[in-house]
């Protein structure tokens, strides 16, 4: 499982034109599975996401999490993050989770995101999507 942690001021998923989701501030996951992720794996990314300290104090350290100030998840599937780019200029993405395994395991993260009274939207699984985000910082952390 890689996810990638952006800092955002807001955002918003497009899918054929239609608006599908949008937050406020907070973060944007992008999330790929590979093969051999499990649902165990999900426990241990949501606790690093949640807790995840990316804004900052009065001192202009990162000292607050998500959870600390209350604020919002877009959560979008990247499968693209599992390329594998060591051998010519075309990615391979043999190592990306079947989609159907992969949906089923996203659906369990956000669950798991939402079980924590965390305000969670998303894009559409599979879907093409324009993704409008107002970085922050730029803070951008992969786990």
């Amino acid at each position: 499982m890689k996810v990638l942690v952006s800092r955002i001021s807001k955002g918003s998923v497009f899918v054929l034109g239609k608006k599908v989701s949008s937050v406020s501030k907070g973060i944007v996951l992008f999330v790929g599975f590979e093969k051999g992720d499990s649902f165990i794996s999900l426990e241990s990314a949501a606790k690093k996401v949640l807790n995840l300290r990316v804004f900052e104090n009065d001192s202009c350290k990162l000292h607050y999490s998500l959870k600390d100030k209350g604020y919002q998840i877009l959560c979008i599937s990247n499968f693209t993050l599992c390329a594998r780019t060591n051998k010519g200029n075309r990615p391979s993405f043999d190592e990306a989770m079947p989609p159907d395994e992969a949906n089923k395991l996203f659906e369990e993260f956000i669950k798991l995101l939402k079980s924590k009274k965390i305000d969670v939207q998303k894009g559409i699984f599979g879907q093409h999507m324009d993704i409008n985000i107002n970085m922050d910082g730029p803070i951008n952390i992969v786990l």
